[in-house]
């Protein structure tokens, strides 16, 4: 199953410049997500990250894999108009620079809940090399 950025927008609550995904690739609703994100010189970060040598903050580039496992948690039927919050991140280790150009592919696979509260496993790639890996723990409540 594939979401456009207008599917998205229908399930996640974040808007420009906070939505980070520009599509899901596929999923399955409460276990796992895949999505990309197309990194353009345009992003607003680039203006002061770095201006002489542009690279993704790594903090947005775990936002971006936060949003992909936000898909496949709240596109069950009995999350829709919930929305996901950071709980906290373990191990989150960065690879390589994102840099403009690159089409970063992330995945998340929801590996624990208990009740509103879960964790997922995490990673982004870029050409099949890994940029970040991260344990991402989240919680879901009324938007």
């Amino acid at each position: 199953m594939e979401l456009n950025s207008n599917q998205i927008a229908e399930i996640l609550p974040h808007r420009y410049p906070f939505a980070l995904v520009d599509r899901i690739t596929d999923y399955e609703p409460g276990q796992w997500a895949r999505g990309i994100k197309c990194v353009s010189v345009g992003e607003p970060y680039f203006c002061g990250h770095f201006p002489q040598q542009h690279v993704m903050p790594g903090v947005l580039i775990l936002e971006a894999m936060a949003q992909v496992g936000a898909i496949a948690i709240l596109s069950l039927p009995e999350n829709r108009g919930k929305i996901a919050l950071f709980g906290g991140v373990k191990n989150a280790r960065f690879k390589r620079q994102v840099i403009p150009g690159d089409v970063l592919e992330m995945e998340c696979r929801l590996t624990k809940r208990r009740g509103p509260v879960g964790i997922g496993e995490c990673k982004a790639t870029v050409n099949g090399e890994a940029a970040c890996t991260a344990e991402l723990i989240f919680a879901v409540q009324e938007g």
